[in-house]
């Protein structure tokens, strides 16, 4: 029997290669953050009214009772954590416990895009009264889950957010899954200097879209809620929309575990809310995940 293979050299990577996977938040700049100590944060909100005419000199001064509302956002601890044993570091070329602390903190902070597109369409909680729950305003919706995103489909969401008086120079933001983004890479409105400046075609994002296409700035991600199979939410929004609480930012502890034969604990945790504060700042656009 030959054996030589036995003695076959191997050798091995001196680094670690994390697969792929979305490594930073993507949404958590577009929504108000506050940084809170508290298991509730309110969400202040002020009404409209309208203006009414004098019609006699000396009028007694009018007192109209401007609606105020809150909604409010209850604290979740979020945690992720993993062991090595004492003699692991001293058997590998690669510091098992650095790596693990970034694989786990990448976590984290996709935890945190989940948690601000669970609040988008989800029930909010209002202060008013007894606390009841506000399901999404359905005016605020706009497809079925039977049709790909389209040109028609964007202009339907400007127009939703004009009807709203939303201001329009205010930065909105457009988070769409993969399947839209190239949908819209064969849209001719996209991708013709017929509609779209030459320079900015060449100034294409890394999901290639033009900078500010249509008002948003364009964001991909593969954690929108599905709906049913084979759709797709997509969520159109200022960064007055959602408000997401900080009480606790992603922190890391590392740590000997002297229960466990002194094994290594990386352990990370955060504490934090979102909700909707405010419906017409955002739109939700219900399509098919299909071209």
């Amino acid at each position: 029997m030959n054996t030589v293979s036995n003695v076959y050299v191997q050798t091995f990577e001196n680094n670690v290669r994390h697969l792929a996977q979305q490594s930073e938040t993507k949404l958590r700049g577009k929504v108000q953050e506050r940084n809170v100590h508290s298991i509730t944060h309110n969400w202040e909100r002020i009404g409209t009214i309208e203006a009414i005419a004098k019609t006699t000199r000396l009028q007694a001064t009018p007192s109209q009772d401007t609606p105020w509302s809150r909604r409010a956002s209850t604290a979740v601890t979020f945690n992720a954590a993993d062991s090595t044993e004492q003699e692991d570091p001293v058997q590998m070329l690669v510091d098992p416990n650095s790596n693990l602390t970034r694989a786990l903190s990448m976590a984290m902070r996709r935890q945190v895009d989940r948690l601000i597109i669970a609040a988008a369409t989800s029930d909010t909680v209002t202060v008013d009264g007894a606390g009841v729950p506000v399901a999404y305003d359905l005016g605020q919706k706009i497809g079925d889950g039977t049709l790909p995103i389209s040109f028609d489909y964007i202009t339907q969401v400007q127009e939703l957010f004009m009807q709203n008086n939303i201001d329009p120079d205010m930065p909105k933001c457009a988070v769409v899954g993969p399947t839209q983004v190239r949908k819209l890479m064969q849209l001719t409105e996209q991708t013709s200097s017929d509609y779209v400046n030459s320079q900015a075609l060449q100034q294409l994002n890394s999901s290639g879209i033009v900078p500010n296409w249509m008002g948003f700035t364009w964001i991909n991600s593969t954690l929108l809620e599905a709906p049913g199979v084979g759709e797709l939410s997509c969520l159109f929004f200022t960064d007055k929309a959602l408000g997401l609480a900080v009480n606790r930012d992603i922190t890391a502890r590392v740590a000997e575990d002297p229960s466990v034969s002194f094994a290594w604990r990386i352990y990370l945790h955060m504490t934090m809310a979102a909700a909707r504060v405010e419906d017409e700042q955002l739109v939700w656009l219900h399509v098919a995940d299909t071209v």
